[in-house]
């Protein structure tokens, strides 16, 4: 039984495509599915036929906007497959995906290489210590080059990418490809229905003889097992090359590049012979790790009924393994509302679920019971009666788990790390056409957030509008797009605002505060003397630069004036100090404070009194320092014709732009540059009609900068 459950998670693979946006990730997704026969007729994107592009969005505007998860079998394998956004105002999409994958496929333009969003992309992956393959799609295009797009993930990516694959046939001649391992032809009809092998062109067996060395010699360079057998038969066999890749692949020291034209249905066979052969199965992942949950010890025996305990988990550690007859824990990532229910998209990490199980959720602190259990197809569903370790599944019934909840077996309680959420960059006033539409409208906006945590809903305190934030303009369009057409509701927009921060250019020390109260019986009191200074450069990466809580505490207190409990109260209270600043009610960052000295009383000090005066002082003392505004800046990467070049570089000069580089690729002039995102509402417009419609431009957030001084005046407090 052990054995047969082992051979059943190692035919498991969970994985994502990942691409910069138009580099191809749905079409290959969409000849996965043909290839493996989930599907009988090739979706195209252009014609909104394709199975994981199934909203009405994301077929009107030809880009994917959700990650949608689809399941099919080859060679004996379930796959697993998430077909990721594209484009940068969907990161956090990518982001819960990458959370819970095993592996991915990274696809590349063949003729662009890598992009600014692949990078993003790219680094997200290698935070979540993803181990990955590439695809180099679009090798039938016009000025497509294997070579130049591995250069380029070589340069910019920073692996060691190696092509186990060689072209037969360039741009519209390209047929077939190479296979470098076991040194085979592979080939395909104009319809692209069926794979023909055969041996290998011999105008291509030198050069494919060269790069089978050159491939040999990377890989006994870095595995040891390969470097034994390539010293003693001065060769490696396929099966040693193979098993090498894979190792080298699951630790992230090589990169397999393979490479074909997706909407020629031409290479999909082999990448996928490649996600079995390289990307890692539940097993070869280490096991999930998280702290037990003390409040779970014990639970009500109802379904929603509340858990009793104190609240607090015991901090220890937890691991699980990728085992059916462990202990279940799984982890949420997506959450949507359909037709047919709520759904609650799951990872499983170990154990094992059925329908009509208890589990508890570690968000709200409650049990739940799983209603249903679903294998998702897009937006198709099969019932299934269980779900085991290294599935993932949707299930129905669970009223109030959200996009990072664990979900676990209530004797066994753990809580696993939740992906991270972005802070919104971009924010617009929304609200209803008509009063009696109010509360359709909240009602419809908790929804939103509830699916897509980065997405944030909060009422303006000073004029009373409700205000949507959010990663981008595009973000934000979706976002009132879908309340439209799910709810018929006619829904007014603001114009859109950048969200900014302000952070400390040079501190002050010394700042004495005292906090005082006395209204019959006991009273408040607290003394605490603080010094403030800049956390790091004003708009440096990891400090003010990053646009999160860029903050740092520590006690500097001798001879126990301040008891350690006070001490952390001054720490909260400084942190709650932080959501306002002085020069527009920003949220601070990049601030380091130290509490140096204070002093307490007898009977009238308490935690509360010295958060309070931590929170009151930090006040002071930001109104005491020089103050910085910080705005959100990003990464432009315009490509337009060369004739364009010069009024593309005058216009971005003229949004504050700083150009970093300019170079010609593939007959069109590609332009990077640092724009402020408040520069670059309107933009696209704008660019379409400098260039007669041939530019275009992606960008991608890279932090905050100052802004200068005329801006910061005209910034309205939040």
């Amino acid at each position: 039984m052990r054995n047969h459950l082992d051979r059943q998670l190692h035919a498991v693979r969970n994985l994502g495509i990942l691409a910069h946006v138009d580099a191809g990730k749905t079409t290959v997704t969409e000849r996965i599915l043909y290839a493996t026969g989930t599907t009988h007729k090739r979706g195209e994107v252009h014609d909104g036929t394709t199975v994981t592009d199934f909203d009405p969005q994301e077929r009107d505007r030809g880009i994917t906007i959700f990650a949608a998860a689809v399941s099919c079998d080859w060679d004996g394998h379930r796959v697993n497959l998430i077909d990721t956004p594209g484009h940068v105002d969907f990161a956090d999409e990518v982001e819960r995906a990458l959370r819970v994958l095993d592996g991915a496929v990274a696809v590349f333009d063949a003729v662009a290489g890598v992009e600014p969003q692949s990078e993003s992309v790219w680094r997200q992956a290698d935070r979540h210590g993803v181990p990955r393959i590439a695809f180099v799609n679009k090798l039938d295009r016009a000025g497509a080059d294997l070579d130049a797009a591995v250069e380029s993930i070589r340069a910019r990516l920073h692996p060691l990418p190696l092509a186990v694959q060689l072209p037969i046939g360039a741009e519209g001649g390209f047929t077939g490809v190479v296979d470098l391992i076991r040194m085979r032809a592979l080939t395909w009809s104009d319809a692209g229905d069926a794979v023909v092998e055969g041996d290998v062109p011999q105008e291509l067996e030198a050069e494919s003889l060269r790069r089978r060395r050159l491939l040999e010699e990377a890989v006994a360079e870095r595995h040891p097992a390969a470097l034994e057998e390539f010293c003693d038969r001065e060769t490696l066999c396929a099966r040693t090359l193979s098993e090498a890749l894979r190792d080298l692949t699951r630790t992230g020291d090589v990169l397999v590049v393979l490479c074909g034209s997706a909407y020629r249905n031409r290479g999909i066979e082999p990448l996928l012979d490649a996600v079995v052969a390289y990307l890692p199965s539940p097993l070869d992942v280490p096991p999930v790790s998280g702290h037990r949950d003390g409040a779970a010890a014990t639970r009500a025996t109802e379904p929603g009924g509340l858990v009793a305990g104190d609240g607090t988990g015991d901090g220890a550690g937890e691991r699980r393994p990728a085992d059916p007859e462990a202990p279940f824990a799984a982890l949420a990532f997506k959450v949507a509302a359909t037709a047919t229910g709520r759904l609650t998209y799951l990872r499983v990490y170990s154990g094992t679920i059925e329908k009509g199980d208890l589990v508890w959720e570690s968000g709200t602190r409650r049990t739940e019971r799983i209603g249903r259990i679903l294998r998702v197809q897009a937006d198709r569903h099969a019932r299934l009666d269980r779900a085991v370790a290294g599935d993932i599944v949707a299930v129905v019934g669970l009223r109030s788990a959200r996009a990072g909840s664990t979900l676990c077996a209530p004797d066994a309680p753990v809580v696993l790390e939740p992906p991270g959420v972005p802070d919104p960059v971009v924010s617009v006033a929304v609200e209803p056409r008509t009063s009696a539409d109010a509360d359709r409208l909240a009602s419809a906006l908790a929804r939103l957030s509830e699916e897509d945590p980065s997405l944030v809903v909060r009422t303006d305190a000073e004029t009373g509008q409700t205000v949507l934030s959010g990663m981008g303009e595009l973000h934000l369009e979706v976002a009132v797009e879908k309340i439209r057409r799910s709810l018929g509701l006619e829904v007014a927009v603001g114009r859109p605002r950048v969200t900014y921060r302000e952070t400390v250019a040079r501190g002050v020390a010394g700042v004495v505060f005292r906090h005082v109260k006395q209204d019959g019986g006991a009273g408040q009191f607290a003394h605490v003397v603080l010094d403030v200074e800049p956390l790091g450069a004003v708009g440096a990466e990891g400090t003010a630069g990053d646009g999160g809580t860029g903050f740092a505490f520590r006690s500097a207190v001798v001879g126990g004036r301040v008891p350690q409990e006070y001490v952390r109260a001054v720490e909260a209270g400084c942190r709650d100090a932080l959501a306002e600043g002085p020069l527009g009610g920003h949220q601070v960052t990049g601030v380091r404070v130290t509490l140096v000295d204070g002093a307490t009383h007898v009977k009238d000090s308490s935690e509360m009194s010295f958060r309070t005066a931590g929170r009151l002082g930090l006040r002071e003392a930001l109104r005491a320092c020089a103050m910085v505004l910080l705005e959100p800046v990003v990464e432009v990467t315009v490509t337009v014709p060369e004739d364009a070049v010069g009024g593309v570089l005058g216009d971005l000069a003229g949004r504050r732009g700083r150009i970093t580089d300019s170079t010609v690729r593939g007959g069109s002039a590609v332009v990077t540059a640092t724009v402020p995102l408040a520069e670059l509402f309107g933009y696209a417009t704008r660019l379409r009609s400098r260039t007669q419609g041939r530019g275009a431009f992606t960008a991608r957030p890279t932090g905050f900068a100052p802004a200068p001084a005329p801006s910061a005046a005209a910034v309205p407090a939040r």
